[in-house]
């Protein structure tokens, strides 16, 4: 394996935290932009990670931080926000990352799109991505690979940890878009996925799709997440009207815990069409295998810590 010099924007998200991780674990040298570089001492503090504070809105700044790199990695991306935050993330800043890259002599990019990325794409979010994934592969001068996940689930993510949360809160859970298809795919595997793309140069120039082993419908998901926290609910799907009115309403609450292009996205089910793990030699971990284990250790801690308050007398 060719240690290498990598430089990484978005690598202190959920995404990044573990991509870091492991390429650091590798050997690699990286080098980590953020704004905020005392907010994620957890990733200083592994071997050959340094924290750099810098914006990723300046381009002369871009250009700088990539002179010397092998390769550049792109995760930057939100899920909510306005229109004009969805442009400058997801379609402005891939363009000036892969102009960034042809400047300063950067040969490989590593692009993180999404499933379903479209110019033409019925939500702001994905119409942004697929503006990003174009334009990224349309740059000449420059190696780059595109990944394009359905949701990522792991042990600290924000999809089956948050359905927790809110089926912990209420006996019964209004469903927007029920029906919606995922295939869920496991955050270590999409790691691989890009570890692999960074050894292997005939992934240059292509993009894969990433998906776990199983379809489900979102109402499927939920009431396995209720099951796996041994939780009994009734989880009510929405018809189409009062989904659009459940995102209108929630798109005001702190968070944005659903919002109307959120709607808009899921009218498309996050399901490959091509399986880009198989095409990498990657075997997907599933859903089940993952998340029963985790849910299991999170009750075992409860049950340890009320045990530890029983004997302390606090109970």
């Amino acid at each position: 394996m060719k240690v290498q010099t990598i430089c990484i924007l978005g690598g202190a998200g959920f995404v990044g935290g573990h991509l870091v991780t492991h390429l650091a674990n590798e050997g690699h040298s990286l080098k980590v932009l953020t704004r905020h570089p005392q907010r994620h001492r957890e990733l200083a503090v592994l071997p050959t990670v340094a924290l750099v504070g810098a914006g990723i809105g300046d381009q002369a700044a871009l250009e700088a931080q990539f002179a010397g790199c092998d390769a550049v990695i792109n995760l930057v991306g939100i899920l909510n926000g306005s229109e004009a935050e969805f442009q400058a993330l997801h379609a402005d800043l891939p363009r000036r990352v892969a102009e960034a890259c042809r400047k300063a002599g950067t040969p490989r990019l590593l692009h993180m799109s999404a499933l379903n990325a479209d110019p033409n794409g019925p939500s702001i979010y994905l119409r942004t991505k697929g503006q990003g994934l174009q334009a990224v592969m349309q740059t000449e001068g420059i190696q780059a690979t595109a990944f394009c996940p359905s949701v990522i689930f792991g042990p600290d993510d924000s999809f089956f940890n948050r359905f927790a949360t809110l089926l912990k809160l209420s006996p019964v859970i209004p469903l927007a878009c029920p029906d919606a298809r995922f295939a869920p795919v496991y955050i270590g595997d999409v790691v691989s996925a890009f570890a692999l793309a960074l050894e292997d140069a005939s992934t240059s120039g292509k993009s894969y799709e990433l998906c776990g082993p199983r379809v489900y419908t979102l109402k499927e998901l939920v009431e396995y997440t209720a099951q796996l926290i041994g939780r009994k609910r009734l989880i009510v799907g929405l018809p189409d009207g009062l989904a659009r009115l459940q995102a209108r309403i929630f798109e005001h609450l702190p968070g944005q815990p659903f919002t109307t292009d959120n709607y808009n996205s899921m009218q498309r089910d996050s399901v490959c069409r091509s399986d880009g793990l198989a095409a990498l030699g990657i075997v997907p971990h599933s859903v089940e295998a993952i998340m029963s284990r985790h849910f299991h250790h999170q009750d075992a801690r409860a049950y340890r810590y009320e045990a530890m308050r029983r004997q302390a007398g606090r109970d």
